[in-house]
């Protein structure tokens, strides 16, 4: 387990630290609390926060309480106040901003191994709670809770005028490869969209069924060469489901964050452009500017695509 440990003296840090590493702990020590703070800040990898009440620039109350305003309810972090002052309005304090446990200064080294052991049974269970909480259990991206929490920041980013664009995409026929192959073919199908998700610079979720949204820092344009990338990487990568092979192909639709949006709104625009797609013809983009509706043979001419309109079937052989 990575333990950050913040105190005034750099014997105690001292201490704690060699006794911490003899049980194969790796230990990040502080005499800040300010800087302890910005090290969780950029290491989310820290698992546990033992603070002294007395750092030098904070009060360990105020470490406590920075440290889970910082990780909120998505991230594992066991948090400990210790101190040589016992008083009961000290304890009751660290624990109302945020501490797990409470130990004396110094702390007996029994005592503290076991106090990590409830630690590292603790931040284990957070993890896998978060991980049922955020992410969607098929296909291992943000689920809809997640993504729209993540997505606060990119319309931050958006509103300090940044580009921030949506990409809406809905698997083709999905019912249809259900009914045919069964729900356990459907599932390979998702996963197997989803993971082509991944490697691109952009917030990813399934919002629900077969559709999924991303999220990228970008103008419509990067967005349109993102979808039209996917668009062709799905398309020619037949799923091989039992003794079946399917062709899976997806609709997009992209549109780009403009003044006065929230991100409900960027999204309405983004599915009213997939809704777009999918009743011209499936397997395409289309792109919605405001008013304006860009279809990707708009875009792209059919020589350059190099993909012929397809029919209206599900493809499966």
């Amino acid at each position: 387990m990575r333990i950050a440990i913040v105190d005034s003296s750099r014997t105690v840090l001292r201490i704690l630290q060699t006794m911490l590493e003899q049980w194969k702990h790796e230990v990040v020590t502080f005499t800040d609390g300010a800087e302890a703070i910005e090290h969780l800040r950029t290491h989310d990898d820290i698992s546990a926060l033992i603070t002294s009440a007395e750092p030098t620039s904070m009060h360990g109350v105020d470490v406590v309480a920075a440290a889970r305003r910082l990780c909120g309810n998505k991230r594992a972090l066991y948090i400990v106040l210790m101190s040589s002052n016992s008083e009961q309005t000290d304890i009751v304090r660290a624990l109302d901003h945020g501490a797990d446990d409470f130990m004396q200064k110094p702390p007996q080294r029994e005592e503290l191994c076991a106090r990590l052991r409830v630690a590292e049974r603790v931040t284990a269970m957070q993890r896998e709670i978060a991980r049922y909480a955020y992410t969607d259990t098929l296909t291992g991206l943000a689920n809809r809770r997640a993504f729209f929490e993540a997505a606060q920041d990119y319309c931050e980013s958006a509103r300090a005028g940044a580009a921030v664009s949506a990409i809406m995409l809905d698997i083709d026929h999905f019912k249809a490869i259900n009914d045919t192959l069964g729900h356990d073919a459907g599932d390979v199908v998702l996963w197997s969209t989803a993971a082509k998700l991944n490697g691109h610079d952009a917030l990813a979720g399934r919002l629900g069924g077969e559709e999924f949204c991303m999220l990228i820092n970008g103008n419509m344009t990067d967005a349109i060469m993102v979808a039209e990338k996917l668009r062709n990487k799905i398309a020619g990568t037949p799923e091989r489901v039992g003794d079946k092979t399917v062709t899976v192909t997806c609709s997009f639709g992209v549109t780009e964050w403009q003044p006065g949006d929230s991100i409900d709104r960027l999204i309405r625009r983004a599915d009213s452009a997939l809704y777009k797609a999918k009743h011209g013809g499936r397997n395409r983009v289309v792109a919605l500017a405001g008013a304006t509706i860009f279809d990707h043979d708009d875009l792209w001419p059919r020589g350059a695509r190099g993909t012929a309109r397809p029919d209206d079937k599900m493809p499966c052989h």
